[in-house]
This record gives C-alpha cells, sequence and structure tokens, in this order.
C-alpha cells in the first residue's frame, strides 16, 4: 500500500512540476537577439539587440535595450559603412497566447534614440567624392511584432519583425528588420 500511496504521490508532483506558472509579475528577464535588415544586401546588413524585459499583469511587459545595427551602401562599387547606436525603451502588450503561456503573440511600441555614423566620420571617399550626410543623434519610436515560445519555464526563443521611425537622420527614415532571439527569464 505505501508504495501505491508513493507512486501516486510522485505522479502528481510530476505533473505539478511541467505545469509551472509563467509571465509572472514583475519576473525579469535578459533578451539576446539578432537579425537582417531590409534592404537590399540582407546578408551584410544586420543588427544585434540586448535587452532587458518586466513582466506585468496578463501577460504584457516592459522593455529596455540596447542595440547596434551596421548596413552598407554602394557607391560605384565602393561599401559605404553606415553603423547605428540605439537605446530604446517602451511597452509590449499581450495580443494571443494559450492558456499556460506556451505560444504568445506580443505587440510592442518603444521610444528609440541613439546616434549613426557613417563611413567612421570620414567624408571624403577614395575617389575624391564628398559624404554629404553626415553623423548625426537620432530619435524616432519603433514597432515589434513577436511570436514568442517556452523552450522551457526559463527560456523562451523570439521571432521578431520590427520597424523604426527615426528622425534626425539624413537617411532612410523607416527601418524594418526581422530577427530571432533567445530570453531567460530570472
Amino acid at each position: 500500500m505505501k508504495t501505491y500511496i508513493y507512486t501516486v504521490m510522485l505522479i502528481l508532483v510530476g505533473i505539478t512540476a511541467t505545469q509551472a506558472q509563467r509571465m509572472l509579475p514583475k519576473q525579469k528577464g535578459l533578451e539576446v537577439s539578432a537579425g537582417t535588415l531590409s534592404n537590399e544586401n540582407p546578408g551584410r546588413n544586420y543588427y544585434l539587440n540586448i535587452g532587458l524585459t518586466v513582466n506585468g499583469k496578463n501577460g504584457n511587459y516592459r522593455l529596455w535595450a540596447l542595440e547596434y545595427t551596421h548596413q552598407y551602401y554602394k557607391y560605384k562599387g565602393l561599401r559605404i559603412p553606415q553603423e547605428t547606436y540605439t537605446a530604446e525603451g517602451g511597452y509590449s502588450f499581450f495580443l494571443l497566447g494559450d492558456a499556460r503561456k506556451n505560444i504568445t503573440l506580443n505587440a510592442a511600441i518603444t521610444g528609440v534614440f541613439g546616434y549613426e555614423s557613417i563611413n567612421r566620420g570620414e567624408a571624403m571617399l577614395h575617389d575624391g567624392a564628398k559624404i554629404v550626410s553626415g553623423d548625426n543623434f537620432i530619435y524616432g519610436a519603433g514597432g515589434r511584432l513577436t511570436l514568442e515560445t517556452y523552450l522551457s519555464d526559463r527560456f523562451v526563443l523570439l521571432l521578431h519583425g520590427r520597424t523604426k521611425a527615426l528622425w534626425g537622420t539624413d537617411l532612410e527614415q523607416f527601418r524594418p528588420s526581422a530577427g530571432v532571439g533567445l530570453r531567460v527569464n530570472f
């Protein structure tokens, strides 16, 4: 009889351990993601992002992130590099998901500010041409749609579709991108 009771207790503990709660309020997570920019050279244009999330109620969360973006522009066979360093903060809203939050769809709105550098600050090119666009401080807003799936109770796989509208730039004002990331919840 004791063996039967111990077996039932062990099964119940195993069932409750696999149904742990997810997206608890005030739970923090560290997010790392990378992706490609929507441009004519998708293999050479990329971004790297690291962020912090703090869960709120009902699957919503606040987010803060630092991002490095690197892309090239073509000019007469030359590749002119453009690098952007940005910080962003915002709020992500839960849209859809199952009851256990195994898979969720979130939409976020963020504020963005940073600095962009064109040709590493050098205005003159090798052929004597001058770049009229200069290095600038930039600011704007961003939006993203994220599909999140839990690999375990701590690890979350992220698929991003994002765009940013930036002012203060001499280049593209709208910058769409797509990427993949991993979040570790503490």
